[in-house]
């Protein structure tokens, strides 16, 4: 039952059995703008996407929730009930961003949407797109695919303000019964970084990086310092690949050792770096990197970092992923400055929903959808934010999804 609004009378269920989405040719998919310039470039995407699947003989039935400023002047709320369910009930949803104030206020959406519904990897897949203005010199040798655990680390929202009772108690338990200094005047807050949530991230890395004949596996962390978290994290992801794929993966000392650092036909390497090393690693060694797997907070750093070689988080698709679950959103932020103005680049929402269509299992479909984006760049039709750099046929938000579906068409 919704409170306040009705699913569509047309299309089907996507369903889960035996671990693998069922999904019909005509799939009731939720979807939400959110805040800010989510009411621009959710609807330039939509609209894509209906032409894209339309090519394939699938249709897809759009079911409208509320999330953010709409969803509080609806329910007063701001991720109302009937949002979460209905994710629940039909499995995959199309968001735009959600504003999370600085400092005070209320708490994550996104947060809080992938705590409850237990999407635990952040996947986002970086590659680049001819055309697109970029800071380093090769980035067609970019192409990776970040898995960043969702549910943990400092993310977990454990924190207490400075001076509050819970904050000076905890100083306090410490001292007394660890001998450990925390000046009064500190703010507080625990990291949980767990072997379960850990093991199940890794395990999803690697079962990608077979399915898609990725070549490794790397584990960031910074468990040179951090050792019972971030260390852990590290030998956790190892004993995953040792223990459940110890016939398809290999160490990178094993790659050295016994291979001439060749990798042999079938096994994909696990290694692993200092997150600090693997932010310069990323600008000076790009292309030995391929399916990434890190905690929540350094995936967050790395992500964005990542997506900057390939012209910035206009153009970076993103995905929350669970057990038979996925909300799929850009890696933007809502910058309501330009909201409603037609002008902010909807690639990012557009490649994030071929990024569904992929999970769909519609994967011609998603490159399909790819390769439109790309004719449109290299064609020199481009938004304000591609135009300042290369110049080329400046078009605002609409107009550019027009162009995409001209040359969805063409193809």
């Amino acid at each position: 039952m919704y409170e306040k609004v009705k699913p569509p009378e047309e299309g089907k269920k996507i369903e889960y059995r035996d671990g693998k989405l069922v999904v019909p040719d005509n799939p009731i998919i939720p979807y939400f703008e959110g805040d800010g310039i989510g009411k621009d470039v959710v609807p330039a995407a939509i609209r894509v996407l209906d032409a894209a699947a339309s090519k394939f003989g699938k249709e897809i039935v759009w079911f409208k929730l509320y999330a953010g400023e709409d969803a509080y002047k609806i329910y007063g709320n701001y991720l109302p009930e009937d949002t979460l369910n209905a994710i629940r009930e039909y499995r995959v949803a199309l968001k735009g961003p959600l504003t999370t104030p600085v400092g005070g206020g209320f708490r994550s959406l996104n947060v809080t949407i992938r705590q409850t519904l237990d999407l635990y990897a952040n996947v986002r897949p970086i590659y680049y797109l001819k055309g697109i203005p970029s800071p380093i010199k090769h980035p067609e040798k970019v192409d990776m695919i970040i898995f960043r655990e969702n549910t943990e680390d400092v993310y977990a929202g454990i924190e207490w303000q400075k001076g509050s009772y819970e904050a000076l108690k905890i100083i306090k338990f410490l001292k007394d019964e660890f001998d450990v200094s925390i000046r009064e005047d500190s703010g507080i807050g625990i990291k949980p970084i767990s072997e379960f949530a850990t093991k199940r991230l890794v395990r999803l890395a690697i079962l990608y990086a077979l399915e898609n004949n990725r070549e490794s596996v790397t584990l960031v962390h910074k468990g040179n310092i951090m050792k019972y978290t971030e260390g852990a994290f590290r030998d956790w992801g190892y004993e995953v690949a040792r223990d459940e794929f110890g016939d398809v993966t290999i160490t990178e000392d094993e790659l050295w050792n016994n291979y001439d650092g060749r990798i042999p036909k079938g096994k994909i390497v696990i290694k692993d770096r200092i997150a600090d090393n693997m932010f310069q690693q990323i600008l000076t060694r790009t292309d030995e990197y391929d399916v990434l797997a890190l905690p929540n907070l350094n995936g967050d750093y790395l992500s964005d970092a990542a997506a900057a070689l390939i012209g910035g988080l206009g153009i970076a698709p993103g995905s929350n992923i669970g057990d038979g679950m996925g909300v799929f959103e850009p890696i933007h932020g809502s910058a309501p400055k330009y909201a409603g103005k037609n002008k902010v680049n909807p690639t990012a929402e557009i490649l994030t929903g071929a990024l569904m269509f992929e999970y769909l299992g519609w994967k011609e479909c998603s490159e399909m959808i790819k390769r439109a984006v790309e004719m449109t760049v290299q064609q020199g039709i481009v938004t304000y934010d591609i135009h300042r750099h290369v110049g080329g046929n400046l078009v605002g938000t609409k107009e550019f999804a027009n162009a995409v579906i001209e040359n969805l068409n063409s193809l």
